[in-house]
């Protein structure tokens, strides 16, 4: 598997915000219809640069059901950014009727697959025609990433499949790297500001050593 070099990658790594909104719009436009991502609220869209009015509209065309409301009775609301991203299923058993399978909550999926964002990028871009002599199984897609070249997910992207609103050229590429950086961040939203942390914490403890240093050679100066 390729190693790629992605933006927050390494201790001064940061996310990209125009790739992060990118991928919003990719995971809103294309991947929302199957995947979940039950551990986003709205309101975390704040960190990749959406304003509350933007964030209130996303989240008011959703709609949260199966709510008792006052009276006992079921109801259903719009979405509000304090609410996490609403489910395309109202139960694992309808999503599995629906894709033969359970679709995975992406949440977490660069930290639940091994070589994450790489992974995850190769996966993306591997499907192909499978080659002459290999029998892939029927309702199965060729997939040069996965282990055994099979996968039951279709083809998620193709060029031109979503229109960015920053008018970046949508190839499938572009569509991947996108959703992966989003993917990144929807795992470690919190990484910019651990590894601001990080570094303040290595700035005080090399002072402190070089203080500490110079305050052993005037002891022993004086000792001498």
């Amino acid at each position: 598997m390729k190693e790629r070099s992605w933006s927050f990658k390494g201790i001064f790594g940061t996310y990209d915000r125009s790739s992060l909104r990118r991928g919003f719009q990719i995971y809103s436009e294309v991947c929302s219809g199957c995947h979940s991502m039950n551990y986003l609220h709205y309101r975390d869209l704040s960190a990749i640069g959406y304003t509350p009015d933007e964030i209130e509209t996303i989240a008011a065309e959703f709609e949260i059901e199966n709510i008792i409301d006052k009276n006992g009775d079921l109801s259903s609301r719009a979405a509000t950014p304090a609410d996490k991203f609403v489910d395309p299923y109202l139960s694992d058993e309808l999503a599995i009727e629906a894709n033969g399978a359970l679709p995975p909550d992406l949440s977490l999926i660069v930290k639940a697959r091994k070589g994450g964002a790489n992974y995850l990028y190769a996966l993306l871009t591997g499907y192909q025609k499978a080659p002459d002599g290999f029998k892939l199984t029927e309702g199965l897609y060729y997939n040069r990433a996965i282990s055994g070249n099979q996968i039951a997910m279709p083809p998620p992207f193709s060029d031109d499949i979503v229109e960015y609103e920053d008018g970046a050229p949508a190839t499938v590429d572009q569509l991947a790297k996108d959703m992966v950086v989003f993917l990144a961040w929807a795992a470690e939203p919190e990484m910019e500001e651990r590894k601001k942390l990080g570094i303040r914490v290595i700035i005080f403890l090399s002072v402190l050593t070089i203080l500490l240093a110079f305050i052993k050679r005037k002891v022993w100066e004086k000792l001498k």
